[in-house]
């Protein structure tokens, strides 16, 4: 059997037979492009998974949460909002030395750089982007207590505690100055405005967190559920914009220059989409922006920190710390914006 980094491939066999879906010799290999959780294929020869678990070394409290991921896919398989089929989940951290869950393997490309969307037509660029918005309508339009994910979450005062557990993220993680991003937090945390409604919310919607087919063009699957949660959809909306948009530089890092292709609506056209099909008012919505910009600013301090303590696995992540100076300032443009309005 094949050795990986963060995965047992032996022990995880053994686990699988025991619990009676084993059909034959196990193999793994890394799927690589993930900058969080750590992402397998598995198969036997006769299933084809996908195995998810936490990432090495620095792993922050509360967060890479295994077994909400494995619920909320679960839960929302009956509903409109394409996800995969969950197969099983594992809290034994002995087995693989992390919890782990598999779930079956969909078809689909995830549309990471230009080089995934360059065979789309501008017809379907545009398909595919107004689907994208309509699965994030769609899931904002479950109802959590008829899927049982009912106590999922505490939607009273969630982005309040949204920005101070953000806050205490970033506190976790530091190992350098950050210039500002203590100024963006404080005015986010003195500005939080009130939700309008609470959904099931994703917590990291964006394009590259889907899998998109092109016969018949669709988007087949939703993945990275790990910061899913009851609260506020428009927290959803304000960070699918900040992928959408970036961070205004060339060959932007945040896009990967992917939201440029031709066909692509524009961030403005997608949100009017979203507030057409959900009648949530998006008028406040520059204050969750500002918050997307600070939230991912912290995500990559973390993945940061856990490079420079030698806890990634793969390449490109000596790049990741040079983001969160443009992502903390992106924010803090978006704040005024915000106060003025208020």
């Amino acid at each position: 059997m094949n050795a990986l980094p963060g995965l047992d491939v032996e022990a995880l066999a053994k686990h699988v037979d025991a619990v009676g879906v084993l059909a034959g010799p196990l193999t793994a290999e890394l799927i690589p492009g993930g900058r969080s959780n750590l992402t397998y294929r598995v198969g036997d020869g006769t299933h084809s998974w996908v195995l998810r678990r936490p990432p090495l070394g620095h792993v922050l409290a509360t967060a890479h949460d295994m077994g909400r991921e494995f619920r909320v896919i679960s839960a929302l398989a009956p509903t409109k909002v394409p996800v995969p089929k969950t197969e099983l989940f594992c809290d034994d951290a002995s087995v693989i030395g992390a919890p782990f869950y598999l779930m079956e393997r969909v078809e689909g490309t995830p549309m990471r750089s230009r080089a995934d969307t360059a065979g789309l037509s501008e017809r379907q660029a545009a398909l595919i982007a107004d689907e994208l918005i309509d699965v994030l309508a769609e899931l904002h339009e479950v109802d959590p207590q008829q899927v049982g994910l009912g106590d999922f979450g505490r939607p009273e005062g969630f982005m309040t505690r949204q920005v101070a557990r953000w806050r205490k993220q970033l506190d976790a993680s530091r190992s350098r100055d950050l210039p500002g991003i203590d100024e963006l937090h404080a005015r986010l945390a003195a500005t939080v405005p009130a939700a309008q409604r609470t959904t099931i919310v994703h917590g990291d919607y964006r394009l590259d967190n889907a899998l998109v087919t092109t016969e018949p063009l669709a988007i087949s699957a939703v993945l990275d559920w790990e910061m899913s949660t009851l609260g506020d959809p428009l927290s959803d909306l304000g960070l699918f914009v900040v992928y959408w948009q970036g961070v205004g530089q060339e060959d932007d890092p945040i896009t990967n220059g992917v939201s440029a292709t031709p066909g692509f609506p524009t961030v403005d056209a997608l949100i009017e989409r979203y507030a057409r099909r959900t009648g949530i008012d998006v008028a406040g919505l520059g204050w969750y922006v500002a918050f997307a910009y600070f939230k991912l600013a912290v995500i990559l301090e973390g993945i940061h920190y856990r490079f420079v303590q030698g806890g990634t696995v793969g390449a490109g992540f000596e790049r990741i710390g040079a983001l969160v100076g443009p992502l903390v300032e992106h924010g803090a443009a978006a704040v005024p914006a915000v106060k003025e309005d208020w």
